[in-house]
């Protein structure tokens, strides 16, 4: 069947922050020019919000810039942080240390950003911009001179095999001048256009972190609504870059996780269940042992900072928001400047679409980087540089640096630190490596994985196409399992590998695609970059209730 296309001046792929930002900004700039701009957002999660997940402590000086009068419109910031605490564990005391200065939260807020997103949504649609929700944008579209020219999203209906089934429709192309990748952390079309235009030449390579987020109800007893705490250390070893999360939210619910960097090196660590084991910790099970679970989730997070931004404009589209990896680390914070990144993408897409002329259709919009490298977020990522890179040597000699660098030198070291490795190039042999026992989950604290995926809800359709795709199917077990004992059944926190008996008496990888929360941790840290993670059916995946 052929597919039907749509013309639109700008497609947004992405209703995260960032993709929502620029197509507020771009209807804004047009309302304000009396132009009529068509404006499109796809976004693969069954509702907008449905994939967003964060912390999340955020910072409004972006909001501010984009929408001035979100105090007064309804926007769902209600619980501003007002209490910070950071603490070093070890496996039986938490010791108080100084609040770094980047992690002070005065002025910020405790939010679910999946509600923001929702808000944002409906802020965009009254400035007229278009959204559509269960379409996954699939495929790249490139006009005869190999430039973007849009995207397609995928089939519906199509079978395990691949061919249509009884309730086939099409994907749509979608046309565009320009068209914004938003996709947030790891986006299969912004890595797609990344090796395509060979983005990332001249930069380090873009390191990532794990994190693993509860949802729970607690007692009043147990909740100070706006505290906002920290801690590293235990559960985590020396060598492992990572810290926890716990916030206190309004409606008596607190937000806790743990992030891990996905440059671990030991086989046997286990994300998840590291998660578990820090609740267990007598100054952190207290908050949660009379209190009730209610949402989980898990996604990955760029960690590489100012050193690992690729080229962000290419013939035909930007790059914006996590996309980009724009986190700032030691902030733990990305929301804002995602945000800023889509105000001053649409700003530079705007003035490149004039519209008397074709001149700005398809080009590359240079316009944007040069922009954004005058802004306070270019400053901000600069500043925080060498924060990330100094873990490398362990916990102490990272936080003697990050001491040095945030009181010393306030971010403007006269040197910059490198990321040297991919994360899936960090991995010891299991001979080489420690087994890690974890405790068996007591259902009050601590849950198991599968239990954990259905407070999820995660679901896809049974019999269509697994998106998890192996390049080798022989590599998980004749590589993955004999030199590594098979990291993947432990990195990924949805249980969707698992090695099973084989027909030959040895065993394979069983691939549970229906499980798989869309956190990209496969696709990065898979060591012989083996898995690729492709978009499934439009509408599949987790939907989040206020994460």
């Amino acid at each position: 069947m052929e597919r039907e296309s749509m013309p639109y001046d700008v497609v947004v792929v992405g209703a995260g922050p960032a993709g929502l930002a620029t197509a507020i900004r771009l209807r804004q700039r047009a309302l304000e020019a009396g132009s009529d701009l068509s404006v499109c957002v796809v976004e693969k999660g069954a509702e907008v919000g449905a994939h967003i997940l964060s912390g999340a402590v955020f910072e409004p000086r972006a909001l501010d810039e984009l929408l001035p009068d979100w105090r007064d419109t309804g926007a769902p910031l209600e619980t501003p942080a007002t209490d910070d605490r950071f603490l070093w564990l070890t496996a039986s005391r938490a010791i108080p240390m100084p609040t770094p200065p980047r992690m002070k939260n005065e002025g910020n807020y405790i939010i679910s950003l999946g509600n923001l997103c929702r808000w944002l949504a409906e802020r965009a649609e009254a400035l007229g911009v278009e959204i559509y929700p269960g379409f996954a944008a699939a495929e790249v579209l490139y006009d005869d001179q190999g430039r973007v020219h849009g995207i397609a999203t995928g089939d519906m209906g199509l079978k395990q095999d691949g061919t249509p089934g009884p309730q086939h429709e099409p994907g749509v192309e979608l046309h565009a001048r320009q068209t914004v990748f938003a996709e947030g952390c790891r986006g299969s079309l912004a890595q797609e256009v990344m090796r395509r235009f060979d983005l990332r030449a001249g930069c380090d390579p873009q390191t990532y972190g794990i994190g693993i987020k509860e949802l729970w109800e607690v007692p009043d007893a147990a909740h100070r609504p706006g505290r906002v705490e920290h801690t590293i250390g235990w559960p985590l070893p020396d060598d492992t870059y990572g810290g926890s999360f716990i916030y206190h939210m309004a409606d008596n619910q607190v937000a806790v996780g743990l992030v891990i960097g996905l440059d671990y090196s030991n086989p046997y660590l286990d994300p998840y269940q590291e998660m578990q084991r820090f609740k267990t910790h007598p100054a952190v099970r207290g908050t949660f042992e009379n209190g009730r679970r209610i949402a989980y989730g898990a996604r990955a997070l760029n960690e590489g900072g100012y050193q690992a931004v690729p080229q962000l404009a290419f013939p035909g589209g930007v790059l914006v928001g996590c996309a980009a990896g724009f986190l700032d680390v030691p902030r733990i914070k990305g929301s804002h400047t995602a945000i800023k990144s889509g105000i001053t993408a649409a700003d530079a897409v705007f003035a490149a679409l004039s519209p008397d002329e074709t001149a700005g259709d398809r080009a590359t919009v240079s316009a944007y980087p040069e922009s954004l490298r005058g802004t306070w977020l270019w400053d901000d990522l600069y500043r925080a540089r060498n924060v990330r890179p100094a873990f490398r040597r362990g916990l102490w000699p990272g936080l003697v640096h990050a001491a040095v660098d945030a009181y010393v030198f306030r971010g403007r070291a006269p040197w910059t630190l490198r990321h040297k490795h991919h994360d899936h190039a960090t991995l010891k042999t299991r001979k080489a490596a420690t087994p890690i026992p974890y405790p068996k989950a007591d259902g009050i604290l601590t849950f198991d994985r599968l239990t954990s995926v259905q407070l999820a809800n995660t679901t896809h359709r049974e019999d269509e196409p697994v998106h998890l795709r192996l390049e080798d199917p022989d590599v998980p077990v004749s590589y993955n399992l004999a030199r590594h004992d098979g990291p993947e059944q432990r990195y990924c926190p949805a249980g969707v590998y698992e090695f099973v008996a084989g027909e030959d008496g040895g065993q394979r990888l069983q691939i549970n695609a229906q499980n798989c929360v869309h956190c990209k941790t496969c696709d990065i840290k898979d060591p012989t970059q083996n898995i690729t993670w492709t978009v499934p059916e439009g509408g599949g995946g987790p939907a989040y209730p206020g994460m």
